[in-house]
């Protein structure tokens, strides 16, 4: 099954970072470990939930670092500070809900990617990236990224 992408992707922004700025300790494990406030716009005509992961390629183990995976966000374009609806799947962790940056050393680049879908999904709160990912597959409209970078003060 393919993709349903028909646009050039959505855009994201963020009042608590810019892109490929720095994200502020408060959003991080150094804080309260909230998630940040994110604004989607140019949702595409059909959509009927939202979907987010938030992922760390730089993490130094295979494939990265997942620190949030939802999905049935009500597509109203923005996702608010602190977020907790939709259904918060398992970070790479293992738990359910967002997990601030916390790289090991050096800055890391944080990909806070959108997926705007013609469905709402029908998965276990136990799914995690691949698992969304799969579900995914052939509703995707359109998606976007954010890229956040993060370096430990302490």
């Amino acid at each position: 099954m393919t993709a349903l992408v028909t646009g050039s992707g959505l855009t994201i922004t963020s009042t608590s970072f810019p892109a490929n700025g720095n994200i502020p300790s408060v959003y991080t494990c150094e804080g309260n470990n909230t998630s940040p406030a994110l604004h989607i716009g140019g949702l595409p005509t059909g959509t009927k939930s939202l979907a987010i992961i938030v992922h760390d390629p730089d993490a130094p183990m295979a494939g990265g670092f997942t620190h949030w995976v939802a999905w049935n966000i009500a597509p109203t374009g923005d996702i608010t500070e602190n977020f907790k609806g939709g259904e918060q799947g398992l970070n790479g962790a293992g738990k359910a809900g967002y997990m601030g940056p916390c790289p090991p050393s050096g800055t890391h680049h944080y990909h806070f990617m959108i997926y705007a879908l013609d469905t709402k999904l029908k998965l276990d709160k136990s799914t995690n990236k691949a698992g969304l990912e799969k579900a995914m597959d052939g509703h995707i409209l359109q998606q976007g990224d954010l890229i956040g970078l993060y370096k430990k003060v302490k």
